[in-house]
Order: structure tokens, then C-alpha cells, then sequence
């Protein structure tokens, strides 16, 4: 399970509540959009960096079927699709795609995040535990991806459903 620390505790509270953030370096010059967090620009090395919400949108970079993970908590989920996508500010994010067969997906299809939440992993009250998960690129009046346990955000980028 992730822990959240002083740095990345911004990171998971967004996603705890639907939103998807990045890091974008403030240095002159610079302006490099970037994922994971880091506390430093991976380019420059410049430590004025800050957070910033990422639009959800990306497209599918590569992805590949887990049929088997021994790990917990993946055994109880294969097959799950491992997934890279390219966010549309710039960063390339590992990750899952949800609510797809293998056969429907193509490189370069626009994708949506959505928040799957990691139940058991915060004490009751606590605000949820969310990783950032992709599924379809939807339009304005369809609901989310409910697929294998990822529920969808209500901030969801709206669209026409087109690639980028």
C-alpha cells in the first residue's frame, strides 16, 4: 500500500478526492511538467517545483495483461492490463487501464483517469486511500468506468471522446 509522507501527502489527498496531480518546475527556462513527485525538476534540478492539477487526459503509451502476480493485493485481481499512458501536460505515468478487453486497445487511444479506492488501507473516518487508474475518454453525460473495482471521479475531463 502507499504511504503518504509530508511530501507526497498533497498528491494522495487529491486523489482521495478525484484529482490527478503533477509537478511542474518554476524555474526560468524550464517549465517541465513531471510524474512521479519529486521534490527537485528531473531536467534542471531546480527545487522550485510545485503541485498542479493534471487535466486526466492521456493517451495509451503501452500496456501489457498480468495473468499472474503473486503479490498482494494484485493475486486477487489477474488479469489486470499494466498500463503506461502520456499525460497530456507531457509526464509518462505507469498505471492500470480499466473497463477494456486486450483486443479493444490501441496505441495512441485517448484515455480518462479515474480513482480506484484501496479499501482497508485508512482507518474508518479518514478520507479514502485513491491510486489513479485510466479508462475510456467519456463524454459529458456518461457515467464512469465501474470496472474491477475503480469508481469513477466527479471530475472527470470532459470531451468529445477523440483522440488527442
Amino acid at each position: 500500500m502507499p504511504e503518504a509522507d509530508a511530501f507526497t501527502r498533497p498528491y494522495w489527498e487529491a486523489a482521495g478526492r478525484g484529482r490527478l496531480l503533477i509537478r511542474r518546475c518554476r524555474a526560468a527556462g524550464c517549465g517541465l511538467a513531471h510524474h512521479y513527485p519529486r521534490e527537485f525538476c528531473p531536467r534542471c534540478w531546480s527545487e522550485d517545483v510545485a503541485w498542479e492539477e493534471a487535466s486526466g487526459r492521456a493517451t495509451l503509451y503501452t500496456w501489457s495483461v498480468v495473468h499472474v502476480n503473486d503479490l498482494p493485493p494484485f493475486g486477487g485481481r489477474v488479469p489486470y492490463t499494466a498500463a503506461v499512458v502520456d499525460l497530456a501536460e507531457g509526464p509518462r505515468m505507469m498505471t492500470e487501464v480499466v473497463g477494456w478487453e486486450e483486443s479493444g486497445l490501441r496505441i495512441g487511444m485517448a484515455l480518462a483517469v479515474r480513482f480506484r479506492e484501496l479499501e482497508g488501507a485508512r482507518p474508518a473516518g479518514e478520507p479514502p486511500l485513491c491510486i489513479p487508474v485510466f479508462g475510456a475518454l467519456l463524454d459529458a453525460g456518461a457515467e464512469g468506468v465501474r470496472a474491477r473495482g475503480a469508481r469513477s471521479s466527479s471530475r472527470l475531463p470532459q470531451g468529445d471522446g477523440g483522440g488527442s
